[in-house]
């Protein structure tokens, strides 16, 4: 199939901070960015060409979309099943729906990893009354979650008897729910990796992740890691891209275990949080590697140019009025990232800040320095 040169639409289902930043690298090679999503004035649609604010249920509008653009991607993976179908009949979607369907839901997901051999930790469906009351005895300390639409660690409870787990259930209203084993880490990490159109793979250098409150506070990277480990994760990567047959961005959550030993927590099938840093610190940023990808073009090189760390701006650092920007940019190995979004919610991702220097250790001590100056 022909790649699709710049000059043509692309479509974006979402209209959040990703796919803003995709916008970004999609404007500055020559396309066209279309975006489709229930909300108006968004941080993709301040960018693209074209915003539409419809709800995803509402699927002629979604086929008119499709039918203007030459390829759809998504910004986020929570789109509705019949809404990628509906994209689908009417121009190229990549990744293909069937990707979103499973890493949208984590008991499909989790699923899909035992299946086929992954590392994932051990988990079992609550669905139905009776069910923890059969599986929570001698399960040990667990995290109940809901099985469909959670991300930065919503729909997410911390159990440790069947009492709790009870407790948690009736808060989540008893909807179909997964209890996971809590696994016992050393280090959380995340892979970006990115799959073309021919088949051909890249892979950006492991990012070690701390989070608060289950929301990603700091990445660094190259993490930590023996070399060992690194090509593991690149290896898993590698294998969960081929076998959901990814066009597109994957990232792989992983735990790494006290006794060196890799299992998957999480998959998104869009460029994540914990790339952010690639804008500054890679020859090519995950975002136009996504671009290249579902245009089909030749994927560019993930190379790191210095070492990076990444600390997210929450609606928290504005409780006290307008943060103190001078401050922080005084810094001068700091970059700025800010999302266009108004409502500086507390938990609310609304920016982050960049620093690169001769060491991942260095580049964190600079952006959480800079940070507290707000």
């Amino acid at each position: 199939m022909k790649p699709i040169l710049p000059g043509a639409a692309i479509g974006v289902l979402g209209s959040g901070q990703l796919g803003r930043m995709f916008a970004i690298s999609a404007r500055r090679l020559g396309y066209r960015v279309h975006t489709f999503s229930p909300d108006r004035d968004s941080p993709t649609g301040q960018i693209a060409d074209v915003e539409i604010d419809a709800p995803y249920e509402d699927l002629d509008r979604v086929c008119e979309f499709s039918s203007a653009v030459k390829v759809v991607t998504f910004e986020f993976e929570n789109v509705p099943a019949a809404t990628a179908e509906a994209a689908a009949r009417c121009a190229l979607v990549r990744p293909a729906g069937e990707v979103l369907h499973t890493t949208q839901h984590r008991l499909r997901e989790k699923t899909f990893l035992r299946k086929h051999g992954f590392p994932v930790t051990r988990f079992e469906r609550i669905a139905a009354d009776g069910d923890l009351a059969r599986v929570m005895p001698g399960f040990g300390p667990a995290i109940l979650k809901t099985a469909g639409f959670g991300y930065d660690g919503k729909g997410q409870y911390r159990v440790s008897s069947l009492e709790e787990a009870e407790a948690a259930w009736n808060d989540m209203n008893r909807q179909e729910a997964v209890l996971e084993a809590v696994v016992d880490f050393e280090l959380e990490l995340s892979v970006v990796g990115v799959r073309g159109a021919d088949g051909g793979c890249v892979f950006y250098e492991p990012s070690a992740n701390a989070h608060v409150k289950g929301i990603l506070d700091v990445s660094t990277a190259p993490g930590p890691l023996a070399p060992g480990v690194v090509k593991c994760a690149h290896d898993i990567t590698r294998g969960l891209l081929e076998q959901l047959n990814v066009i597109g961005v994957l990232c792989v959550e992983f735990f790494l275990t006290r006794s060196g030993e890799l299992v998957i927590n999480e998959l998104a099938p869009r460029p994540h949080n914990s790339g952010h840093l690639t804008i500054d610190a890679c020859i090519t940023s995950q975002f136009e590697q996504q671009l290249r990808a579902v245009c089909g073009l030749p994927l560019g090189s993930p190379e790191m140019l210095r070492p990076a760390a990444m600390a997210n701006l929450l609606g928290d650092v504005w409780a006290k009025g307008e943060p103190n920007w001078t401050a922080a940019l005084e810094i001068p190995e700091v970059k700025l990232h800010l999302y266009g979004k108004t409502d500086a919610r507390a938990g609310r991702k609304m920016g982050h800040l960049t620093a690169t220097a001769e060491t991942a250790a260095e580049a964190e001590e600079i952006v959480r320095s800079a940070r507290s100056r707000l």
